[in-house]
């Protein structure tokens, strides 16, 4: 869960406090503190990431998954850090605050972005998924293992639930998956995996 610390601030003046150690995140204008996250979410982050860098090296793409770079918001005061972070190499010469901050705020950058669902659940489903569609990622995964968010969302009862978020239009349109069925990437068509596989890297079943 993300603790707010008491006091707005501009991204510049994040940017110049952001220390090397802990995770931080600004949500309009307030700088957020990660928390730890669990050993399953790590579990499902380690996992993913493996996966999709042998695609990329496969398919020789020219992308690449970084530690700590931060997605800023076009506009307003927000910038996140996401679980993982797809990042097209060729347009960071267009990346105004790559260099410095090892910053990107355009689509043509982030090819997709992936969050693990953990307590702060509502940031993943409400803020983050509007910010992301709003700077134009083609594609957004919301990977909710344990089950934790809204009913809306995943469904009655709760399952664990993968949700892709595809752009089309200027708009996100949703596919979920579950169980064996395999999930279907637009970033990554030939990637070969199931939500179930996903969710058992965390030690939780599919459904």
């Amino acid at each position: 869960m993300s603790q707010a610390i008491p006091k707005l601030v501009t991204f510049d003046e994040f940017a110049a406090w952001r220390p090397e150690s802990g995770r931080y995140e600004l949500h309009d204008g307030a700088i957020a503190e990660m928390a730890q996250p669990v050993g399953d979410h790590e579990d499902i982050v380690g996992f993913l990431a493996l996966e999709i860098s042998a695609d990329i090296k496969r398919l020789n793409l020219p992308y690449y998954i970084p530690k700590t770079v931060l997605v800023k918001v076009l506009e307003g005061e927000s910038a996140y850090s996401p679980d993982i972070l797809i990042i097209n190499r060729p347009n960071l010469v267009n990346e105004p605050l790559w260099k410095k901050e090892s910053t990107v705020s355009q689509a043509a950058s982030i090819p997709l972005v992936i969050e693990v669902v953990s307590t702060d659940w509502r940031d993943d489903y409400y803020k983050k998924l509007a910010d992301y569609e709003a700077i134009g990622i083609p594609e957004y995964w919301i990977i909710d293992y344990a089950a934790i968010g809204a009913r809306k969302f995943i469904g009655n009862p709760k399952q664990p639930t993968m949700s892709i978020y595809q752009l089309i239009d200027g708009e996100y349109q949703v596919t979920q998956f579950r169980g064996t069925v395999r999930i279907v990437s637009p970033t990554f068509p030939e990637l070969n995996l199931t939500a179930e596989q996903i969710f058992q890297a965390g030690g939780f079943p599919s459904s």
